[in-house]
């Protein structure tokens, strides 16, 4: 966005009901700036986008303690506007929880958008708005951006990059390769909420309840599991691509443990596990937007148990396993019905452009 600044424009404002984008509006000239001015800055109003320049120069923050994260991401979701949410929401969503997963405070956001030529302005205002909104109530800003345009059928709609930065505490350390034997395994509540949205929404599937993704932004929560037990904290990772059993394949390859689950203490909503059955989807494998998983050494579970379920996004937080001793690293689970099962890597992809 503040790769041009915003001029006084002088002629007719955009109309945002009928129009559409055109190449014009990726060409860095009049109408590209109007674009930006009218949509982005309007939305993400900050006083660094207003600042109009290439980048955004703000003070570390005095807690930095010489001790930052940084992710980028990018958003090709398909459909773009799902229950619950829409890729502008999404990303800010996505990006603040990479950031928190590391136990930082996220403190900035940056965006990018790639948009094709015929792309309903509309739309795009939709998309900027919920990414506005979101970036508003997380209270993390977009403070700058980019804006590109590409020949009409040379994308799908619009696509979003973004990057974000946050200030990591001392005396918080997690990675994925701190799990130990004895460790508990908790995740934050039920679980594929938003890979069942998006795949009934692209299939235009209906159920008797309405199932929406569970995007939001986690980092209010993981501050709260840090203040409450920060000393027994190994790691945490959002479930998102590959759902509950890539994100605890890949710790238990990086910290090379087995992990053993209990089935029936994984939280999955009935109309979610109805949902997936119908689709031929395995819950353990289907995309989260809005959920964490915490690797707790054993002394500190109960009371970072308590911290979650005392934020709003964590009322349904269970303890689902342990850490175990496991040459092979395996992640194995006890069924319902008492008998054992390997809970592997999902095998290609289960559903694409999730996110």
């Amino acid at each position: 966005m503040s790769d041009v600044s915003t001029p006084r424009l002088r002629h007719r404002k955009l109309d945002l009901k009928n129009g559409r984008v055109d190449l014009s509006h990726g060409s860095g000239g009049r109408s590209m700036a109007q674009l930006i001015g009218e949509i982005f800055h309007e939305a993400f109003a900050n006083e660094y986008l207003a600042q109009g320049n290439d980048q955004a120069t703000f003070a570390a923050p005095a807690a930095a303690g010489g001790r930052m994260v940084m992710t980028t991401d990018g958003y090709v979701v398909s459909p773009l506007f799902f229950p619950g949410g829409n890729i502008g929401s999404l990303a800010v969503h996505g990006t603040i929880n990479d950031v928190a997963m590391g136990g930082a405070r996220p403190v900035a956001l940056s965006a990018s958008f790639i948009i094709e030529e015929g792309f309903p302005l509309a739309d795009l205002k939709k998309i900027a708005d919920a990414m506005g909104r979101a970036a508003r109530e997380a209270g993390v800003p977009i403070v700058t951006g980019d804006t590109k345009v590409v020949e009409r059928g040379k994308a799908d709609g619009v696509f979003v990059s973004t990057a974000g930065i946050g200030v990591v505490a001392e005396g918080v350390d997690l990675s994925g390769d701190r799990a130990r034997p004895g460790d508990k395994v908790i995740v934050s509540g039920s679980i594929g909420d938003h890979g069942v949205a998006i795949m009934s929404s692209r299939e235009n599937l209906t159920f008797e309840t309405a199932i929406l993704s569970d995007s939001a932004a986690l980092h209010g929560l993981t501050s709260a599991m840090i203040e409450a037990g920060a000393p027994h904290l190994r790691l945490m990772r959002d479930p998102t691509r590959g759902g509950l059993a890539a994100t605890l394949n890949e710790v238990a390859q990086q910290s090379k443990v087995g992990i053993r689950l209990e089935e029936d203490a994984i939280p999955v909503k009935p109309e979610v596990h109805a949902a997936c059955e119908f689709l031929g989807l395995d819950p353990l494998n289907v995309a989260n937007e809005g959920k964490l998983i915490a690797i707790v050494a054993a002394e500190g579970a109960d009371a970072v148990l308590a911290a979650m379920k005392a934020h709003p996004l964590g009322v349904d937080a269970a303890i689902i396993g342990e850490v175990i001793a496991d040459d092979q690293f395996f992640v194995q689970m006890t069924t319902s019905f008492g008998g054992g099962r390997i809970v592997d890597w999902l095998a290609g992809e289960q559903l694409p452009r999730i996110c």
